[in-house]
């Protein structure tokens, strides 16, 4: 310490090219020794405190060019994330020893002439000697070759990763920051003012002229604790672009730093907070925005409600539960209901399903007079396993039945008009199956063999009485299945689309439309009434228009039951849900947003619960958490398991989930 202050003293008081160039500063090599003891993996020694008013009085006593390096690592270490209390007889001096600091960074600004962003280090820097939190999106702010952002929740805590958010530069936020009207001018002066009358309008180019003005506002002001942290970042984007190097670098830097003013849902909690806002821990002040009907979210969704004029849920933290054993806890311990995880009997051979990546096919067997049976089926290099379970209790009501010669990736209950119900499981290698769930034995042997596995199928009745198997591949073949004789009978898609979900939609008590997303993201709907698979009969495309406008690329489709009209509900990879009225192909309402936690390959299911409310649960394939989503009203739960989720299932008001070890349900309602 004593050396550094000798050799800063040195350099002061020789005003020479070298020194005020910044080359040849023998001090340089010795704090960053110093740094390194004062900062640790983010941890600042106890001792920082009292050593750095020396050092920041020596420092600002330097030529302003050479020092820009200096006030960014002291940046680095007043915004860490282990950063022990100032002791009682030490804080008079290092406050006093922040302002000193605030002010001779920001006249490094004008001198420094450094890449834009080591530009916007320094004025975060700035920011962060005088006190606002904004200074900690030091450490947030990622390597200029990386393209995502990682944010922390206000009000949960939990992180969000906006993946590719750098990638447009020229993107922006829609609406422009607000500061305090009229806005306090800070006590005691501050060194930003002079900035003010270089942000101008032309700065950041075309359209940029709002945000600047808000810009010109704080520096006007100057920075305070009050000061809303998207109107900080306006100033930071501002002074970058003026003062960062080369200038058409900074410039486009400074655009994707104004980008930071918008806003971002929470993943987990659902609340919308301001990007400046998730920056830094706990910052004061923050609060969640409120969104009315309608309004879009920066992570790429608008707010939940299923219809037009109804409100979403706003600034409210959405209930949050966890798996403890066989319980639902949620937050603050409070018994939501409890799981049901369905017997292991039939992990107990190595063909069954779990022994080799668990169950990959549900269906819900529904039996007029009969306990309600869950399917589940899986398999192995063995071949496929079927099992059948009580979804009372979970028991397994048949031994496992190994009768498919291929591992089981699709399955589907069939309601045939006599009364009687069939199994059907469609194989990796494109086999079919067909059961009979009274027995858990096969009806006749499995047949087909269709390139590229049967990855989805579903249940279609046609006008004329019959009740067709619908059957998907993602080579683009879609086929109607005579339950009886197992005869092809029809296809769809004309035009060959790979397909990668499918659904059945029931538009009337005699008919069903068939929905399937391709692997391109688009949804197709037909109608499978009509024998010439050209013929649209009674089908509706979804709004080409409105799926663009959303960015949305649905990777799973799934029936909503209504009681009043068809809906039709496509998850993206995202997370993001969208709901579908197939009589017209618009969209209903607003969505459920994209989420990082629920972000993958999704898993979509719907059911009516027993007071008539419409539920969805959402989640991705091999995550480990389920949004449970009341579209009427916009109410979404977070559901936390300790499994990996593979496929759901609803029955009645209990959800079945399909997992890596096997099979539980839950109860969709509380206690």
């Amino acid at each position: 310490m004593e050396v550094l202050l000798e050799q800063l003293a040195s350099a002061a008081a020789v005003e020479s090219a070298a020194t005020a160039t910044g080359s040849g500063d023998p001090w340089r090599q010795t704090w960053t020794y110093l740094a390194g003891g004062l900062m640790d993996d983010g941890v600042v020694a106890d001792g920082a405190y009292a050593a750095l008013p020396y050092l920041v009085e020596a420092v600002a006593a330097l030529p302003p060019g050479q020092t820009a390096d200096f006030w960014v690592d002291l940046g680095f270490i007043v915004t860490a994330d282990h950063l022990p209390p100032v002791p009682d007889d030490l804080e008079a001096g290092f406050g006093a020893a922040l302002r000193l600091a605030e002010r001779a960074a920001a006249r490094s600004l004008p001198a420094a002439g450094v890449p834009a962003q080591v530009c916007a280090h320094l004025v975060l820097s700035c920011v962060a000697f005088a006190g606002h939190y904004t200074g900690e999106a030091l450490n947030r702010l990622l390597d200029a070759r990386e393209s995502g952002l990682l944010l922390v929740c206000p009000g949960c805590g939990s992180d969000t990763e906006i993946a590719e958010f750098f990638v447009d530069p020229a993107g922006r936020p829609s609406e422009v920051p607000g500061v305090p009207a009229p806005a306090p001018v800070r006590a005691g002066g501050h060194p930003w003012g002079e900035f003010a009358a270089a942000l101008r309008e032309e700065a950041l180019g075309e359209g940029w002229e709002a945000f600047l003005r808000v810009a010109r506002e704080v520096a006007v002001a100057g920075v305070t604790p009050e000061t809303p942290g998207p109107a900080v970042l306006c100033l930071v984007a501002g002074i970058v672009a003026v003062r960062g190097t080369p200038q058409g670098a900074a410039r486009e830097f400074a655009r994707q730093l104004m980008s930071l003013t918008g806003h971002f849902r929470c993943w987990d909690c659902e609340r919308t907070w301001a990007i400046a806002d998730g920056l830094a821990e706990n910052p004061d002040g923050a609060r969640p925005r409120q969104w009315s009907a309608g309004a879009s979210t920066d992570s790429g969704g608008p707010a939940a409600t299923m219809e037009p004029a109804a409100a979403g849920r706003t600034g409210e933290a959405a209930p949050r539960f966890r798996r403890d054993g066989d319980a639902v806890l949620a937050a603050d311990g409070t018994p939501r209901g409890r799981m049901t995880v369905f017997s292991d009997m039939a992990m107990s051979s190595d063909s069954a399903p779990g022994a080799s990546g668990g169950v990959d096919a549900l269906a819900v067997v529904s039996r007029p007079g009969l306990p309600t049976l869950v399917a589940g089926a899986g398999g192995g290099g063995g071949g496929g396993v079927v099992c059948l379970w009580d979804v009372a209790d979970g028991r397994l009501v048949h031994d496992p039945a190994a009768g498919h010669p291929d591992r089981v990736r699709s399955m589907t209950a069939v309601s045939l008009p006599d009364g009687r119900v069939l199994l059907a499981s469609g194989g990796d290698t494109g086999t079919i199956g067909w059961w009979n769930p009274a027995t858990g034995q096969p009806v006749r042997e499995p047949a087909g063999d269709w390139p590229g596995g049967v990855t989805g199928m579903c249940v279609a009745a046609v006008p004329d009485g019959r009740t067709l198997l619908v059957t998907a591949t993602p080579r683009g073949a879609v086929r109607l299945w005579q339950p009886d004789t197992g005869e092809c009978v029809g296809r769809l898609n004309p035009y060959g689309s790979p397909i990668q979900s499918i659904a059945a939609v029931p538009i009337s008590a005699g008919q069903a439309l068939i929905a399937a997303s391709d692997t391109a993201g688009r949804v197709h709907v037909w109608d499978p009434a009509v024998d010439d698979p050209w013929e649209k009969g009674a089908a509706v495309q979804l709004s080409a228009r409105a799926l663009a406008d959303a960015d949305h690329r649905a990777a799973a489709v799934a029936a909503v039951p209504t009681p009043d009209r068809a809906v039709l509900a496509t998850g993206d990879n995202r997370g993001a849900v969208m709901l579908w009225d197939l009589a017209t192909g618009a969209p209903v309402g607003g969505g459920l947003p994209a989420s990082t936690g629920t972000a993958g390959l999704p898993v979509v299911t719907a059911t009516t619960l027993p007071d008539g409310r419409t539920v969805l649960v959402t989640g991705a394939r091999h995550g480990h958490r389920l949004r449970i989503w009341e579209p009427a009203t916009g109410v979404v739960e977070h559901i936390a398991l300790d499994v990996a989720l593979t496929c759901l299932a609803t029955a009645g008001a209990d959800l079945i989930v399909g997992h890596d070890r096997g099979v539980l349900s839950l109860p969709l309602t509380g206690q």
